[in-house]
């Protein structure tokens, strides 16, 4: 499998649902100021949202960054510790939110697939290439990123103060695209099963979801993909 689709060797993994009747609210907050004002911060190059197939919770995202290091910035943290307005109004109606800041292990890819599965794990990252180059072999795979959680410890401010709990996290990530939702799962369930996770790493999936595209947004300026390892 060719290509390296992303856009650098950090990223920002984030799930969450909606409190009944505030997803119209999310949404245009996500899109109209959102998405937009992370990818004003350095470091930041591409945006995607998706909504769930067969996943919970509801919403999926994750910002494609230059290196893990942005995580740390003063631009970054100075964003986190200052929201907007809308911010205020939107973040505390989230509910089962998990943030991973991540490093991407390896990436492979031709594209964006219009579908992406998502597999959470408390195994170690390093363990897991072997599931990721078994995945990148099937057909009905368009791209596969393995991840593992930044090494650094997030830290509080005022955006996570808002949410109604601590995160959600996990140790390492896989995200999977593909074009056919049922094809990309039948290749996950026969690469990516929890006996495939338990040989590679003496771990199993802690989850699984199945969400469809909806938005990418990419930074002006941005071309092209760098390359990771």
């Amino acid at each position: 499998m060719p290509g390296v689709p992303l856009l650098g060797s950090g990223l920002l993994a984030i799930w969450n649902g909606i409190e009944p009747g505030f997803d119209a609210d999310f949404l245009r907050w996500h899109v109209g100021e959102h998405i937009p004002e992370r990818l004003a911060v350095p470091g930041f190059q591409r945006a995607r949202r998706y909504r769930a197939v067969e996943a919970t919770p509801a919403y999926f995202n994750f910002y494609e960054v230059t290196h893990p290091d942005v995580f740390d910035s003063p631009a970054y943290l100075e964003r986190l510790n200052n929201p907007s307005d809308r911010t205020r109004l939107v973040v505390p109606h989230f509910t089962d939110t998990i943030r991973i800041p991540c490093r991407v292990v390896s990436s492979r890819g031709a594209g964006i697939g219009g579908f992406v599965a998502t597999i959470r794990s408390d195994g170690e990252p390093d363990a897991l290439p072997v599931l990721m180059e078994a995945l990148a072999s099937s057909p009905d795979v368009t791209g596969v990123h393995l991840l593992a959680r930044h090494s650094r410890p997030s830290v509080a401010t005022a955006e996570s103060a808002m949410r109604a709990g601590p995160d959600g996290t996990a140790r390492a990530v896989l995200l999977v695209e593909g074009v056919s939702p049922e094809l990309l799962m039948a290749a996950v369930l026969a690469h990516a099963s929890d006996a495939a996770f338990h040989r590679a790493c003496g771990a199993v999936a802690t989850a699984r979801g199945l969400y469809q595209l909806d938005f990418v947004m990419t930074r002006p300026g941005v071309d092209g993909p760098e390359e990771t390892t």
